[in-house]
């Protein structure tokens, strides 16, 4: 079993996101998604950029925005890989692909570089195995089920509310906990 790779996503504090990548994370997401509490602007999301030291990668999480405005997002940022948090067309897919980015989109829609399995989209406890793609493991991963979700054998586990106090506000104790427990559980299940 192979040890797949954190990604904390959600973050909306360079401070924050530094500990993340220090502590380990290989993803840090943040989110441009009209409505959510966890929401950036360019500005923030440059802010964590530059906070970054290179050992994880940036991500930029898209809802329903039009590629066009998701690619010029994307380059103004730096962002090397966008998660497109939808069923995105094969269309969309190639359009980003095009300008040279990696994509992730939810299962269930185009074919990408990474499919992403959320619960709260009702796929998140299914992983399907194909070598095409990378399995993005989302929706509700915590310290109560991290051991779980490394078990799923998802390349990438995807964590974000269960790593705030409230809705948008990350929480270092939280973060480093759950960090914690999914050393052990790789310990434990990959014997690494």
């Amino acid at each position: 079993m192979k040890i797949p790779k954190i990604k904390i996503c959600g973050v909306n504090d360079s401070c924050f996101a530094a500990e993340a990548e220090r502590l380990g994370a290989d993803y840090i997401g943040v989110i441009f998604a009209e409505g959510s509490p966890r929401r950036v602007t360019a500005e923030m999301a440059r802010e964590i950029a530059g906070a970054l030291s290179g050992s994880a990668r940036l991500v930029g999480v898209f809802g329903d925005s039009r590629v066009e405005d998701v690619a010029a997002m994307a380059r103004l940022v730096g962002f090397k890989t966008v998660q497109l948090h939808r069923r995105a067309s094969e269309a969309d897919v190639a359009a980003l692909r095009g300008e040279g980015f990696e994509v992730w989109t939810l299962a269930g829609g185009a074919s990408a570089d990474a499919l992403l399995f959320d619960s709260s989209h009702g796929d998140g406890e299914t992983i399907l195995r194909n070598g095409a793609w990378k399995t993005v493991l989302a929706g509700g991963i915590g310290v109560d089920n991290i051991a779980d979700a490394v078990k799923s054998g998802a390349d990438i586990i995807d964590a974000s509310g269960s790593l705030e106090i409230s809705p948008g506000v990350k929480s270092i104790e939280k973060l480093r906990d759950f960090m914690a427990v999914f050393r052990r559980a790789v310990q434990k299940h990959v014997g690494k």
